[in-house]
């Protein structure tokens, strides 16, 4: 089961830059530089202890079930009382009644899709661990849950903000929390075309990498995006251990091999000159802590590293 732990932005509470990107935490660590390796397991609720968090849990209907891969599965949970809320990128504490332990997971759907339909979704993967493990299980449509957000990793750009560029970096089911921020701002910009104001986002590129191309998740809807809006959103491919044919419509975006600090030194090349550039990284905390290290080798403030690591 993916599990969060508290929010590193590489040595400050808060980055600078354009208004509410990232606005102030209700609990804000210590802002001394503190080494990202984690040696012990914890439990979700102990390691996000210290990040911001609803006070109030919400019911959730589940009202949606698919399989978004073999080891995903995609709920769609209906919560309907009008002081939940989100931003995209934070994850739900997860209570199944009767069950003591708590779950923790990323949304990966947009505050667009809440607003409108009344809706979140969340990509389990399966493992041993029991809310996971009752996700894949046990749940049925019309489960009852309650879910609580928190979570100080998220993009959440006022109307009037400047633009930023975005570089997104996922390892594995860390997709989950850069695709409900890819798709914000997607949203964002179809808002931006449709009402001729509000923020328009900066050029997105996401570097996301996995064992197989079938368990790249949301890759068609990504590769979507993209095509709707050349130029502005670009998404590049990386599997690890290929062993089937790849789909003709998304070979073209797949690169072999893992992400390395030559692939992000071209995609910050691409970024351009006159923005400043977010980059939000969730993954394996191997990865992320040799991603952070090559960003910051190849120019990038600390302070514009955003990071969380899932288990």
């Amino acid at each position: 089961m993916p599990a969060r732990s508290l929010l590193r932005a590489a040595g400050s509470c808060t980055a600078p830059g354009p208004s509410r990107l990232l606005q102030s935490r209700a609990f804000c660590p210590d802002p001394v530089t503190r080494k990202m390796t984690s040696r012990r397991k914890t439990d979700h609720l102990e390691r996000t202890a210290a990040n911001f968090r609803q006070m109030a849990a919400f019911p959730a209907t589940v009202c949606g079930i698919m399989n978004e891969s073999e080891q995903v599965r995609r709920l769609r949970l209906a919560v309907t009382h009008p002081d939940f809320s989100f931003k995209a990128g934070q994850w739900v504490d997860f209570f199944i009644p009767g069950m003591e332990k708590v779950g923790g997971f990323s949304i990966c759907s947009t505050p667009t899709l809440l607003r409108r339909e009344g809706v979140i979704e969340l990509a389990v993967k399966y493992s041993q661990h029991p809310p996971a493990h009752w996700v894949h299980r046990q749940c049925t449509l019309d489960s009852q849950v309650a879910v609580r957000v928190g979570g100080d990793f998220f993009f959440d750009p006022a109307p009037l903000s400047r633009p930023v560029d975005l570089l997104l970096v996922a390892g594995g089911v860390g997709i989950n929390p850069l695709y409900s921020i890819l798709m914000h701002a997607v949203d964002l910009q179809r808002e931006r075309l449709a009402q001729g104001c509000g923020y328009e986002p900066g050029a997105v590129r996401l570097c996301y990498s996995a064992k197989s191309a079938q368990d790249l998740l949301f890759k068609k809807s990504i590769i979507q995006a993209c095509q709707d809006f050349p130029g502005k959103f670009f998404c590049d491919f990386h599997v690890t251990r290929q062993s089937h044919d790849v789909d003709p419509e998304i070979r073209p975006f797949i690169n072999g091999g893992r992400i390395s600090e030559q692939v992000l030194k071209e995609h910050l090349q691409h970024t351009a000159e006159d923005r400043d550039t977010l980059c939000y990284l969730c993954g394996p905390p191997p990865m992320i802590e040799s991603v952070s290290e090559q960003l910051q080798r190849l120019g990038v403030a600390r302070d514009r590293i955003l990071f969380e690591k899932w288990w």
